[in-house]
């Protein structure tokens, strides 16, 4: 199904809004196609392809507010969905919380989001990919498993106070696992972009597979404070704990690691080393993002921290209103800047240490100073003199990412990555990190 173009979208929501009676409206609009290919143990086992759209109308009537959605675009349908959102507005109790709808917005230059060949990719595509990932299994005698799917889409929305924002996307995301025969070795990749021509399915593969090879009959040694490096894909999982936990009410309220006694917070202090610098720019050509948020708030380059001083934290609209702040929405994505060494520089600049390929199962454990647990995976590896001399077996760790950040020794060069836990993509460098804390061991692989 063709994408509805800005004009296309535009007159669609235009209608909708027009069957509207309520104080006041708003609706979104979002469609698109996408496919995907999914293999185990060797062997495709499915592929398929989805189309879908979906309008969502929001009504209100002074506090009260009213949310109904449907996937049917005849103008009977059009219309049963804007009174069922206000019949369910006259229906609900106030919401203290709601603060209305915006008025317009002056939005940057749309990204590079939208790429035309992902936008094409066939099953063809994506079967010559997967077919070089799977003979990179055989050759090395590896059993894969592995995922890869793409799509296409327009996100749209109005009010009825004059707001209208578009956009449109692709994306195309894999990854693989792969384990020995024997199953006492694995590996994992996993990539994801806007442009299919940055995708290496190969590549991604030969990586995944020397870890499997590699991690084999791994040693045992004893949990401890080390010196480890962490890949990106290991970074992001406990750097995200940071951004997501960088919201203003929850800092005000004295329930986050942003909070100090009396109602204050840590905001403009240095809480990490100086060469931290994180932020968000959904106009940057290796990670572009929406230039607009889901309440219509334009979406800006905006530092988090910088040189180590947390700089930002998110507003959301009722709690900027309430404080008497800007609102600032969470971003997209998230950018870490860097230094410009390799991976392989880390590992030759380390005396003894661990290196770190992938983090998973990422709990909690004190949302005050960010302290988690969880597990390393898919290859743990112990060097010394610079060189990766043995695999070790995995750890579970309890560790804060504020502590991490104040234990740097060095960073990488930043690339582009994609979150096991929460499926966000960001750009994080290799970081190699002091006193990182390994509590036991795991017999998993």
């Amino acid at each position: 199904m063709p994408l509805l173009t800005k004009d296309e979208a535009e007159a669609l929501l235009k209608k909708v809004l027009s069957y509207s009676k309520a104080d006041e409206c708003e609706i979104n609009l979002n469609g698109g196609d996408g496919a995907n290919i999914r293999y185990a143990r060797n062997s495709v086992s499915t592929s398929g392809a989805v189309t879908q759209s979906t309008l969502q109308v929001a009504s209100a009537y002074g506090k009260k507010l009213g949310i109904a959605t449907i996937n049917e675009f005849d103008d009977a349908s059009l219309e049963k969905v804007v009174r069922r959102a206000e019949e369910l507005a006259k229906l609900a109790p106030d919401n203290r919380e709601f603060v209305g709808f915006l008025g317009p917005q002056k939005y940057s230059p749309q990204s590079k989001t939208y790429d035309e060949a992902t936008a094409a990719m066939d099953p063809r595509w994506r079967a010559d990919a997967v077919a070089k990932s799977l003979q990179i299994a055989k050759e090395n005698k590896l059993v894969a498993a592995g995922f890869l799917e793409n799509g296409a889409g327009y996100s749209a929305m109005i009010n009825s106070h004059g707001l209208f924002a578009y956009n449109t996307a692709t994306n195309v995301n894999f990854n693989v696992t792969l384990r020995t025969e024997d199953g006492k070795g694995s590996g994992y990749a996993s990539k994801g972009y806007n442009d299919l021509n940055k995708l290496d399915v190969a590549a991604a593969t030969r990586i995944a597979a020397q870890k499997a090879a590699g991690s084999s009959d791994a040693k045992a040694i004893e949990p401890g404070k080390y010196t480890v490096i962490l890949e990106p894909a290991a970074a992001i999982v406990l750097l995200e704990n940071i951004f997501f936990s960088m919201d203003a009410r929850s800092a005000d309220e004295g329930r986050s690691f942003m909070s100090k006694a009396g109602g204050k917070t840590k905001k403009g202090e240095k809480l990490v080393d100086e060469r931290v610098t994180i932020y968000s720019d959904p106009q940057n050509p290796d990670l572009p993002t929406r230039n607009w948020n889901a309440d219509g708030l334009p979406q800006e380059k905006i530092y988090w921290i910088n040189k180590g001083v947390m700089e930002n934290v998110f507003y959301s609209r009722y709690w900027a209103q309430k404080t008497g702040q800007k609102e600032i929405p969470t971003p997209d994505a998230v950018i870490m800047t860097g230094g410009s060494a390799s991976l392989e520089d880390l590992i030759k600049s380390t005396e003894k240490g661990i290196l770190v390929s992938r983090l998973w199962y990422i709990r909690s454990v004190d949302p005050q100073t960010l302290l988690v647990t969880g597990l390393t995976r898919d290859g743990t590896f112990y060097i010394e003199n610079g060189q990766i001399k043995f695999p070790v077996k995995n750890f579970r760790f309890n560790e804060s990412p504020i502590i991490m950040l104040n234990n740097l020794e060095s960073l990488g060069i930043p690339e582009r990555t994609v979150s096991g836990e929460s499926g966000i993509h960001a750009m994080i460098p290799p970081m190699k990190i002091r006193d990182f804390t390994f509590t036991s061991l795991s017999d998993a692989v």
